[in-house]
C-alpha cells in the first residue's frame, strides 16, 4: 500500500460531503498543512474508523477532495470476535494504556472505577473528549481501519451486571490462587464462538488491589479469575500485556 499521509474524518461527516469535497477542522488544517505540511494537489488518505479508506486530494488549506467516493480505496470487514479491555483507572499512565492498546488492535476499551481506586477525581467529561483524541491519533499512526470505541465510566460491579450472553468476561488478579492464566481461559472459552461473534474482556483492577465486597460479587457470579504473569505488573504493563494476549489469540484462530 502506498505510504501516505492518514486522516481519520468521523463517518458521519464522511456521508454528509457533497461533490465529493470535505472541509476541514482547525484542527485537522493545522495537521495538514502545518504538521505534515502537505502541498495542494498531494493526495492523502481518508480513513472514517469503520473499515473504509479513501485516497483524497487536498485542493485547498481548509479542503480536500475524496478520489471515486462510492468506491472506497480499501475496505475491511470488522471482526467476527471482538476484544475489550476494561481498566480501573490507575493514578496515572492511562493515556499509554489508550495509545498501545489501540495500536495492537484492542476494539474496546472501558474505563472503570472501584472502590480501592488511587484517582478518583476526574473531570469525566473534559477526560473523554481528551481520550478519543489520543485514540484517533493511534489509529492513524497504526494505520487501524477500525477505531478502538472508549465507553462511559463505570462502577465495575454496576458494569459486570449489564453484560450479555455474547460477552465473556475474565478478571485479572494477583496474590490469589486461581486455576487458568489468561491464555488457558481464552482456549476454553472458543466453545463460546460462534457466526455470530462476541466480546471477549479482560479487566484490569486498581492499584490497590479489589476490595472484599468486589471480590465477594465476582466469586457469587462466577466471574473468572485469571492470572497474566509471574510477577506483579503495574496497571499499564498488565493492560498491554493482556491485549497481546487477547489479539494473538484472535490472530491464532484464522
Amino acid at each position: 500500500m502506498e505510504d501516505l499521509t492518514r486522516l481519520i474524518i468521523s463517518h458521519e461527516r464522511i456521508e454528509n460531503i457533497k461533490n465529493n469535497n470535505i472541509e476541514l477542522t482547525k484542527e485537522e488544517a493545522h495537521y495538514i498543512n502545518k504538521v505534515m505540511r502537505i502541498k495542494n494537489g498531494k493526495e492523502i488518505f481518508i480513513a472514517n474508523g469503520e473499515g473504509s479508506l479513501w485516497k483524497a486530494i487536498k485542493v485547498k488549506n481548509d479542503f480536500l477532495e475524496i478520489c471515486q467516493f462510492q468506491k472506497p480505496y480499501l475496505f475491511q470487514k470488522q471482526e467476527i470476535y471482538l476484544l475489550g479491555i476494561a481498566v480501573v483507572i490507575p493514578k496515572s499512565g492511562f493515556e499509554d494504556i489508550l495509545k498501545m492498546c489501540t495500536e495492537i488492535g484492542i476494539d474496546f476499551i472501558q474505563p472503570l472505577f472501584s472502590e480501592r481506586q488511587v484517582n478518583k477525581n476526574l473531570n469525566y467529561t473534559r477526560k473523554l473528549l481528551r481520550w478519543n483524541s489520543i485514540i484517533k491519533e493511534a489509529v492513524e499512526q497504526s494505520e487501524r481501519l477500525w477505531k478502538p470505541s472508549i465507553l462511559n465510566g463505570m462502577n465495575i460491579i454496576e458494569w459486570l451486571k449489564i453484560r450479555d450472553n455474547q460477552e465473556r468476561v475474565s478478571i485479572s488478579i494477583t496474590r490469589e490462587d486461581t486455576p487458568y492464566d489468561l491464555n488457558q481461559w481464552l482456549r476454553i472459552h472458543q466453545e463460546f464462538l460462534n457466526k455470530k461473534g462476541g466480546i471477549f474482556w479482560n479487566v484490569i483492577g486498581p492499584e490497590g488491589g479489589w476490595s472484599p465486597k468486589e471480590i465477594e460479587f465476582f466469586n457469587k457470579n462466577n466471574i473468572a479469575f485469571v492470572k497474566l504473569s509471574d510477577t506483579i505488573l503495574r496497571t499499564s504493563t498488565a493492560s498491554i500485556n493482556a491485549s497481546s494476549i487477547l489479539n494473538q489469540w484472535r490472530i491464532d484462530l484464522k
